[in-house]
């Protein structure tokens, strides 16, 4: 049976109940104050008195009009029923035309359900930030799909045009060569690897203890100060005991884009950066703030994207791939986390990371 026929008969079955109830309440009522016979007086010299039975002749006029009030209830039950059912179920309609659109891969339709709220009115809004969230995730990944195919063909074409050359001209100095082919093979292997540590940080396939984010963050400055030193990058590091649970790796990987970043997207000479980590109630925070060129709102909403570089990039023999902050915010989303970028008004980015703090009851 459909939810609204057994809504029907739950309605009708109560109200006929209910009407029955009130029927053999009266009936009890009736009996309670009626004689079971009565004695009808007549006076004194036209006959003698009569003796006749009060309940049986009640209980004749009563019972078919309480036989015909309780149809009149089941009908009425049954058509009151499936009307309000109808009605209230409306919106279950609405919602299950939405989810076999959904399964058919229409994502953009949206519920939009009017009215009060109320259950089935927190259903269908839940249901509609579902819906735009699986769209923009599904999106998000046709991009990435093919900017991806893009950044691995780029190579593979590059290395396919060189090896034409080399076999068209069999007197051409290998040695020129070899440099490229080497220099595009290091880039595809970076390329790969950064793939495979999106795809590891968006499964969330690692195991999680217990980290210092701070000893995190100045591990990856000390392994980064020879790179910002021959730049003319001066990394500033502070901060204070900040635990969280997670990836001690990835977590890493974090740190080392985000100051790598820095000292790439910074000033020609005597740029600065600035890591900071603090611990508030409930979660613990990593700052990495650059000098820089100015950046637009626009531009620093876009740079957490993948294959999304900032313009004009100082040294462009370590541009990267493309993934560096892309990496960055999935890892932070891996371990429950937020991701704020925010240009600074002199110029550079402000990126604040904020993670929950460690549990204490985590072994």
């Amino acid at each position: 049976m459909s939810v609204r026929l057994k809504l029907t008969l739950s309605y009708a079955a109560f109200l006929t109940f209910a009407g029955t109830l009130l029927l053999a309440a009266v009936w009890v009522f009736l009996l309670r104050y009626v004689p079971e016979r009565a004695v009808l007086v007549v006076p004194e010299g036209t006959g003698d008195s009569t003796v006749f039975p009060v309940r049986s002749r009640l209980l004749a006029v009563f019972a078919p009009r309480a036989a015909g009030v309780f149809g009149l209830l089941l009908v009425f039950g049954l058509l009151g029923g499936w009307i309000l059912a109808g009605r209230m179920l409306a919106p279950l309609t609405r919602i299950n035309h939405a989810t076999r659109l959904a399964t058919n891969g229409s994502l953009s339709h949206r519920i939009e359900l009017e009215g009060p709220t109320d259950e089935f009115r927190e259903l269908a809004d839940g249901f509609d930030r579902m819906l735009a969230q699986l769209e923009a995730h599904v999106a998000e990944q046709q991009r990435f799909a093919a900017n991806a195919s893009h950044e691995l063909r780029t190579p593979l074409a590059i290395t396919r045009a060189l090896l034409d050359v080399a076999i068209n001209d069999p007197d051409r100095d290998s040695g020129d060569l070899d440099v490229r082919l080497r220099a595009i093979n290091t880039r595809a292997i970076d390329l790969t690897e950064a793939l495979l540590v999106l795809s590891r940080a968006d499964q969330r396939s690692f195991a999680q203890e217990r980290v210092d984010l701070s000893l995190i963050a100045e591990e990856a400055a000390e392994t980064l100060l020879p790179f910002a030193e021959k730049q003319g990058v001066t990394i500033e590091t502070s901060g204070e005991l900040t635990r969280t649970t997670g990836s001690h790796a990835l977590l890493l990987q974090l740190a080392t884009n985000l100051i790598h970043n820095a000292i790439v997207h910074n000033l020609p000479s005597h740029g600065t950066i600035c890591v900071r980590t603090t611990a508030q109630p409930g979660y613990v925070v990593l700052t990495v703030e650059n000098t820089g060129q100015i950046l637009t709102p626009q531009l620093v909403s876009t740079l957490a994207e993948p294959f999304q570089r900032g313009p004009q990039l100082v040294r462009r023999h370590h541009a990267g791939v493309g993934l560096g902050l892309a990496i960055v915010k999935s890892i932070t989303r891996a371990h429950n986390g937020t991701l704020t970028l925010t240009p600074r008004p002199s110029g550079g980015l402000h990126v604040t990371i904020q993670l929950p703090a460690d549990q204490p009851g985590l072994e």
